[in-house]
């Protein structure tokens, strides 16, 4: 370059600021001539591309974390073979150093979690309450959703009783938008400020860190007792909703009540509910048990194999629309009180899009466990309200973040990066991945050309609109109070249990008979007596009867309430067995002809076929997936009866305790206890040919709803299938007197 054509040094900017305040939107302005950025890497030093390998390992040599190739990684280097090791081991002390540091603080809540990736796409059924952008029809949105469980510890097990987080983060053209909720449309508390009580309370008992992931003791109970807005919360988690059958069988709930905006600038009030297609669908409360010590990482096994196996978990988003009003109620609910629903009979839910997880991530820290939810991730259309919940949670989110994560840049992480470009004006901090350009990070300015610009007021533009507080009267004194409408904390309580069916109720008073009778404080139950007395007398005076205590009377008259149909599990169906499991028990020495055929149908109605034999290998022209050694009726969800196998070598007690949960010799004693324990949980037995006769062995009447017998496989199976829609056959124990 000519000398006299070169910049002179010290001009702040590319391009000379006008005089004025710049008013016309333009692109960032390009670096000046002196000035570069590093090139453009990932993480493991491969040039950006679209490609997904690109940000993983990269070349076929062992390095260093700055690519240098490592020789030996076994040996510390040392000062003779028998010397001390010297401090100058570069790769030791890296290795060691990232080592020590690869953990980072579990959350607080929700430490245990599974995720998945999909895409949401939307119905077109939206535009008339908001503007945003991802409900257009046909739009298709990614996706990454966490499931978790709220009080266990990361190395807690699937299936305790518990609330179940379900949080969604939408990459939209717009920003990210988190929904951040839960399997219960309900919480525990009103009021923000309470939520480290709860948890404290919930958690175990800080003196000797007992019981983990559970409720069923006294701190818990205490609190529950005495602050009584938590009761209906409370029986949710006593509820079949509290032990989940699968993570792809739960439904997903906003929890508050959210503010939306549509292109005429009107506002509505609405609650999220996520249906899962799959139907509502729950453990027994022996299952759990069993499979908390068998398989303590079940719902995320369930979720990851499904998705492996094609059978990708969906999911309806819909919405209950309320007017705008002043009040905000509706028909006298109060829809700020985040411990009330609104029943679907009287506002019901409109379908505005669907959710599908058809990819598992590749990396569970840097995905499932980095990922960083908030719920004031918004994006235009959609808005908060003045839920004293929700406004509380609004500060935690972030502030839980800068610990965990390590400081300001956690959406620069790539799970939670955004797919909208990003002009924010926030600067440096921890683990700052980004090269800003420019040297005006503030506004109004003229250095860097008056960039960035602010959006326009036009809704219906999608190019420029932003995203819309919306306007609504605040006044008031400053007080600690909350409105007359939250005090009633027992009519939806009672509503919700007037809503279960009779079996449903019969495991509400197992779940509190269980948990009260883990309580060593005998003032907390009797506490907790008085508030079910409240509730229902017949749950007061069954779970009074379980803990030997008089079951008080109500302290008020109780409300009459109209059940909601669609608060019952058991509402509705079929569903689809998409990635079901069923398990097909054969014999070695018996008919084998009709299992090809029994298999090959599980397999293309979208369940998942496990045959079952005394030892593993083949059997004829079949893989055996499980034997009776490693098999447990609880990871099956239908048992069919192809054969009727003695005793095995291997069954004997001293090798396999399930070896003496019966003394038969004419059936396998492992094959007897499947058999029970599938009657006992309610799940779909089949039979024919020679496994009737197991059936007979095994005590298992054959007229009873659920099991089904014939003298072909296909004929058995069809009737199973249909019948394993309804998720179990409950109709075949009595419930008279339980409704």
């Amino acid at each position: 370059m000519d000398p006299k054509q070169a910049p002179l040094p010290g001009a702040p900017s590319a391009v000379p600021p006008s005089l004025a305040e710049p008013t016309e939107p333009v692109e960032p302005l390009p670096p000046k001539p002196d000035q570069a950025t590093p090139d453009t890497r990932t993480p493991t030093g491969a040039p950006a591309s679209d490609d997904p390998r690109s940000a993983g390992q990269q070349g076929r040599w062992l390095t260093t974390s700055t690519g240098t190739r490592l020789g030996d990684t076994d040996h510390s280097l040392k000062a003779g073979e028998r010397g001390p090791t010297l401090l100058q081991d570069h790769h030791l002390r890296e290795k060691i150093t990232h080592f020590d540091h690869e953990r980072i603080p579990e959350r607080v809540v929700h430490a245990r979690g599974a995720g998945a990736h999909g895409y949401f796409e939307g119905y077109g059924t939206a535009a008339s309450v908001t503007f945003a952008g991802l409900f257009a029809e046909g739009k298709r949105t990614p996706v990454f959703v966490r499931f978790s469980t709220v009080l266990g510890s990361r190395g807690s097990a699937d299936t305790v009783r518990d609330t179940r987080g379900f949080a969604t983060k939408f990459y939209t053209d717009e920003g990210v938008w988190d929904l951040v909720g839960n399997n219960m449309p309900v919480f525990f508390i009103q009021d923000g400020i309470k939520f480290p009580d709860i948890i404290h309370a919930g958690k175990p008992h800080p003196d000797r860190e007992i019981p983990q992931a559970q409720s069923a003791h006294d701190t818990f109970w205490d609190f529950v007792s005495l602050h009584t807005e938590a009761q209906h919360h409370a029986l949710w988690n006593m509820s079949d909703r509290g032990i989940p059958r699968s993570l792809r069988m739960m439904e997903g709930f906003g929890v508050h009540t959210f503010r939306l905006t549509n292109e005429a600038g009107e506002t509505s009030l609405v609650k999220f509910h996520w249906k899962p297609r799959l139907g509502i669908h729950s453990l027994t409360w022996e299952e759990a048990q069993l499979i908390g010590g068998l398989d303590p990482d079940f719902h995320r096994r369930d979720l990851a194999d499904a998705i492996e196996a094609d059978a990708h978990p969906e999911w309806e988003l819909g919405i209950q629309v309320f007017e705008d009003t002043d009040d905000q109620l509706f028909l006298g609910i109060d829809l700020l009180d985040p411990t009330k629903l609104v029943p679907e009979e009287l506002a019901p839910v409109q379908p505005i899009g669907r959710m599908v997880l058809d990819r598992n991530p590749t990396n569970y820290f840097a995905e499932t466990e980095q990922v960083a939810f908030h719920v004031g991730h918004l994006v235009p259309g959609i808005d908060v309200t003045d839920d004293p919940l929700i406004q509380a949670r609004l500060f935690s989110y972030v502030d839980t973040q800068l610990t965990r994560l390590g400081g300001p840049n956690f959406n620069q992480i790539p799970v939670n990066r955004t797919h909208a470009p990003v002009n924010d004006m926030l600067r440096d901090g921890f683990h700052q991945h980004a090269v800003h350009a420019g040297v005006a990070p503030y506004h109004p300015n003229s250095l860097d050309g008056g960039c960035p610009f602010m959006a326009g007021a036009d809704l219906s533009d999608e190019q420029t609109r932003a995203f819309v507080d919306a306007a609504r009267n605040v006044a008031g004194s400053k007080v600690r109070a909350q409105p007359a409408t939250f005090d009633d904390h027992f009519t939806q309580p009672r509503l919700f249990w007037a809503s279960m069916s009779p079996v449903e109720q019969e495991h509400i008073i197992r779940s509190y008979s269980f948990e009260l009778g883990k309580c060593y404080e005998q003032a907390i139950k009797e506490r907790q007596l008085q508030a079910l007395a409240q509730i229902d007398p017949r749950l007061c005076s069954e779970v009074a009867t379980a803990l030997g205590l008089p079951a008080p009377e109500p302290s008020d008259t109780l409300p009459d309430v109209t059940p909601s149909h669609a608060l019952s599990q058991l509402a509705g169906g079929p569903w689809p067995g998409d990635g079901r499991v069923v398990g097909i028990v054969v014999d070695p020495d018996g008919d084998l002809a009709d299992v090809a055929e029994v298999r090959s149908t599980v397999r293309s109605s979208g369940m998942v076929p496990l045959v079952i034999a005394p030892h593993g290998g083949t059997v004829g022209d079949l893989d055996v997936q499980r034997t009776f050694a490693t098999v447990r009726s609880v990871e099956l969800d239908a048992v069919l009866l192809a054969g009727s196998p003695v005793a095995a070598r291997d069954a004997l007690p001293v090798r396999d305790a399930k070896a003496g949960a019966a003394r038969t010799t004419t059936l396998d004693p492992r094959v007897v206890l499947l058999l029970e324990e599938a009657y006992r949980h309610a799940k779909v037995i089949g039979a024919w040919g020679e496994g009737v006769r197991a059936l007979a062995v095994a005590g298992i009447p054959e007229d009873v709803p659920g099991v089904v017998t014939g003298s072909a496989g296909i004929g058995v199976l069809d009737e199973v299938l249909a019948l394993s829609g309804m998720h179990r056959a409950w109709d075949r124990f009595v419930t008279s007197g339980l409704a």
